[in-house]
């Protein structure tokens, strides 16, 4: 069977030759005409995280700091009108509740002094909530010391202070210190960020992640961060493999990719099924073990065997909300977690290749999810690869050039001295989609050139995530806000 485009497709990634490629569907069509045509498979079930993190509801105590009575002279001022600002904010905030699924518990009365403040603390410290979120309608008396005592709390505070409320003298002394996130705008988006920031840092202390990898079942948990680890063997990955048959649902996935694609260059009608077989398999492990998440030893449980290694498995959970890392890295899987909880969309994990000439990384990995802008947009133009061991169904999606993307990755989770972990944060620009063949390497190879680093030869850390944005600056609060190392590059 005839199943690969003209050979300049293969080696070009450009839109025009993706276009110009002749049709998937028409490559492989038994496939195609074995199941009903549905736009976008809309009854095939969806997989959903199901473990802790996707039953809990982050929970956040919320109040309002003013002065009593009149604002008077006293910044921020007297043309200032309080009892609007409270409304207003109050409101937005119970919206930003509602839209990220939170509990905020706002103080029915504003907190009128230090005295007051203390006993709201500790009542947060009693009930044991997820965060603070503190709103400074004064600059003034007991305002600034308010917000100092929750960053000092222990709990993962945010302050939000809106023009008129502050200035670098009052904001200055608590910059830097941990567990804090100063939002000095009227941009009250900056607190949804700050909100979306502390649901992620709960949902990662509650994540369970299934890690398929060695020969032994256990629970443990990863040092800082609380978050869950469930081992399995990875045997368990072959046994549910032979299992599972290829069934209607299997053929429709299949009969999805295939005819989305730009095209297939190498892999086989029986390569796709396989590829969404092993995604059923994982995706019943996920729902049997209560998962949030997965990783799997993949090349050492199924290289030397003709099980499909998980590239189309992983690349779906990843366009599907499912944090999904290779090769059981825990690092990757983490930084996986953060990425979708806070910015809604996938990342790549990637193993980095220095580019001298142009001074930039090539971002080299044989999954990557398809779901580029975010799990709600439509897929990237992709067509379907072989992995770079001639083996299996990848698909390889089309980066955007010129797109801004940010690239991550957190270490030192296994540090001997349990000190805190860290995360190495990049920003830069997509340059091109690197065609393998006839470079070597992972079929989805994507060259990023970075900003102010020219220094590619030695540039840290291993299986970082490129996605689309920058979001340099976010990722650098998020680890202030948790005590997590940030090594921005």
């Amino acid at each position: 069977m005839k199943n690969h485009a003209p050979h300049e497709c293969t080696c070009n990634c450009s839109r025009r030759n993706f276009l110009k490629a002749t049709s998937a569907a028409a490559l492989l069509p038994s496939v195609i005409n074995a199941v009903v045509h549905d736009a976008e498979s809309a009854s095939l079930p969806r997989i959903a995280p199901a473990g802790p993190a996707s039953k809990y509801t982050p929970s956040i105590k919320a109040a309002f700091v003013r002065r009593r009575g009149d604002y008077g002279i006293l910044w921020p001022g007297a043309i200032y009108d309080g009892e609007t600002a409270l409304v207003s904010y109050r409101n937005q905030v119970e919206k930003a509740a509602k839209d990220l699924g939170l509990k905020i518990s706002v103080r029915p009365e504003p907190i009128y002094s230090l005295g007051e403040a203390d006993t709201w603390l500790a009542e947060a410290k009693t009930e044991g909530c997820d965060g603070l979120l503190v709103v400074l309608l004064d600059r003034q008396q007991h305002a600034w010391p308010t917000a100092a005592k929750a960053i000092d709390s222990g709990r993962p505070s945010l302050v939000f202070a809106p023009v008129g409320s502050a200035f670098t003298t009052n904001t200055g002394p608590l910059a830097k210190k941990t567990g804090a996130f100063i939002a000095s705008t009227d941009d009250f988006n900056q607190v949804v960020y700050g909100l979306k920031m502390i649901r992620a840092g709960t949902k990662l202390r509650e994540t369970r992640f299934v890690v398929l990898a060695g020969n032994e079942r256990k629970d443990t948990r990863i040092e800082n961060l609380g978050t869950r680890l469930r081992y399995l063997p990875a045997r368990s990955f072959l046994d549910e493999y032979d299992r599972t048959s290829i069934d209607d649902e299997v053929r429709q996935i299949a009969a999805e990719y295939i005819r989305n694609a730009a095209f297939v260059s190498g892999p086989s009608e029986q390569d796709v099924l396989n590829g969404v077989k092993s995604y059923v398999v994982a995706r019943k492990v996920l729902e049997r073990e209560e998962g949030d998440g997965i990783t799997m030893d993949c090349l050492g449980a199924l290289g030397k065997t003709q099980v499909s290694l998980p590239c189309i498995a992983w690349s779906r959970m990843l366009d599907h909300g499912i944090p999904a890392a290779c090769e059981a890295d825990l690092g990757a899987a983490i930084t996986h977690a953060v990425v979708q909880y806070i910015f809604d969309r996938p990342g790549f994990q990637q193993d980095p290749v220095p580019e001298t000439s142009k001074e930039a990384i090539i971002g080299a990995h044989c999954t990557c999810p398809t779901r580029l802008d975010g799990f709600t947009a439509p897929p990237a133009t992709y067509y379907l690869s072989h992995h770079h061991g001639m083996r299996d169904a990848v698909p390889r999606p089309e980066w955007r050039i010129g797109q801004r993307v940010t690239v991550a990755v957190i270490g030192g989770l296994n540090d001997p001295n349990r000190l805190p972990p860290h995360m190495y944060i990049s920003s830069g620009s997509v340059l091109e989609n690197v065609a393998v063949p006839p470079s070597g390497g992972c079929v989805v190879s994507v060259s990023v050139k970075l900003d102010g680093v020219t220094d590619v030869l030695d540039y840290p850390g291993f299986h970082q995530l490129f996605f689309y944005g920058d979001y340099k600056k976010q990722l650098r609060g998020f680890c202030q806000l948790y005590g997590i190392e940030a090594r921005v590059l």
